[in-house]
């Protein structure tokens, strides 16, 4: 396969010839419409397409149908992300995600699993849209359990510093080549500096999962913002956080410690209405926001990948090729994904996306998307 365009992460005409991996990268003549990038990789995917991954039932078939949406999106490879739940369907959930990556076609896509809680605190703010029925100690036991239901897919894992045994647990699983994320806490200096110390290197969705109201200072979200060891991940849809927020936090991270995430849900892609998230009923509002239904906390996001680099440029003023890092090169390395830590770079995997960018805009949309040098979405093909 051959593709040219302008290539986003570096502004330069580019001619990249792969299949399974990158053959080679060359110049192309000057004046090419399209950019191309490597496909983007999303860390936090609770459901998609009216699919809620947390379902320990959720058929195969309906799998696959919402991976083919997120390609249609830019998206290649990504986490299915399971939240705090019972441990019989946190272990469901682990064992059909597994069985869909080995049975489908469409499995390839599934990098690895993200295990966000059962961990974590069981304070209403930083709870977020957890049950807290299901909050629990960590147990190295219960991880053993849900790797092995997993056939060991669970590369990402979040968890609160505030429980005791988060750093015994946390070296633990990073001694087992887990990544480790601190979210959803209300946790002091100390016991982050010790879930530091003890392995953990990134902060899921920072900004959310949080209380309403925080002291001035010290606090679980400066603490975060000032440990150069932790990379953060953002959830950017113009509604988890303020452009002020958002920039200050960049600013703090700067552009090699930042991820774009989209934490979507069950509704992502779907008309306004009830769904899933789990053993929670969420809604869909017209708004395009999710929350618990009948209330107002957020419960995850309708976020799609291409709408989060969108709004990078929109919101906190990132150029194109800085955005786009946000959503390929920096969350393989935060999650530290083989053959997608480079770039469009010989010898990196063959995942490419051609897309039309619109500066005046700066709307982005997606021509094509290739995984593993197999085209998987083209504009002229309509997702189910």
């Amino acid at each position: 396969m051959k593709c040219s365009g302008i290539n986003a992460l570096t502004g330069r005409p580019a001619e990249v010839v792969f299949g399974k991996t990158i053959e080679s990268v060359g110049p192309a003549a000057a004046g090419a419409a399209d950019y191309i990038a490597p496909g983007w990789i999303d860390l936090q995917v609770n459901g998609f397409a009216g699919v809620d991954y947390n379902f320990p039932a959720a058929p195969h078939e309906e799998i696959a149908r919402s991976i083919r949406v997120l390609f249609s999106t830019g998206v290649t490879r990504f986490y299915p992300t399971v939240i705090t739940g019972s441990p019989e369907d946190m272990c469901g959930a682990l064992r059909n995600l597994a069985d869909a990556k080995e049975r489908l076609e469409e499995g390839e896509a599934i990098e690895g699993i993200h295990v966000e809680g059962p961990h974590i605190s069981p304070e209403d703010g930083p709870r977020g849209a957890h049950p807290k029925r299901w909050v629990r100690r960590p147990d190295l036991d219960e991880f053993r359990r849900m790797q092995e239901a997993a056939r060991g897919l669970i590369r990402l894992v979040t968890l609160s510093p505030e429980w005791p045994e988060a750093p015994r647990y946390i070296e633990a699983l990073v001694d087992q080549g887990v990544v480790v994320s601190i979210g959803h806490m209300n946790a002091n200096a100390a016991q982050i500096a010790d879930a530091v110390s003890a392995g953990a290197t990134m902060s899921t969705h920072l900004g959310n999962g949080a209380h309403a109201v925080l002291p001035r200072h010290p606090n679980y979200l400066w603490e975060q913002l000032a440990e150069d060891r932790l990379t953060a991940g953002f959830i950017v849809d113009g509604i988890h956080l303020p452009a002020s927020f958002l920039k200050t936090a960049l600013r703090a991270k700067g552009p090699e410690r930042a991820v774009l995430v989209t934490d979507a849900a069950m509704p992502a892609g779907c008309a306004p209405g009830r769904y899933k998230l789990g053993e929670q009923e969420v809604e869909l509002t017209p708004d395009n926001r999710v929350v618990l239904a009948g209330g107002t906390r957020l419960a995850g996001s309708a976020l799609r990948m291409d709408r989060g680099i969108e709004n990078l440029m929109r919101l906190a003023g990132l150029t194109l090729a800085e955005a786009v890092r946000l959503a390929t090169v920096n969350p393989a390395r935060a999650a530290r994904i083989e053959g997608r830590q480079k770039g469009l770079e010989t010898g990196e995997r063959g995942d490419v996306v051609r897309l039309r960018y619109l500066p005046e805009t700066h709307q982005v949309y997606i021509e094509e998307t290739w995984l593993g040098g197999e085209q998987v979405y083209s504009g002229t093909m309509t997702p189910d």
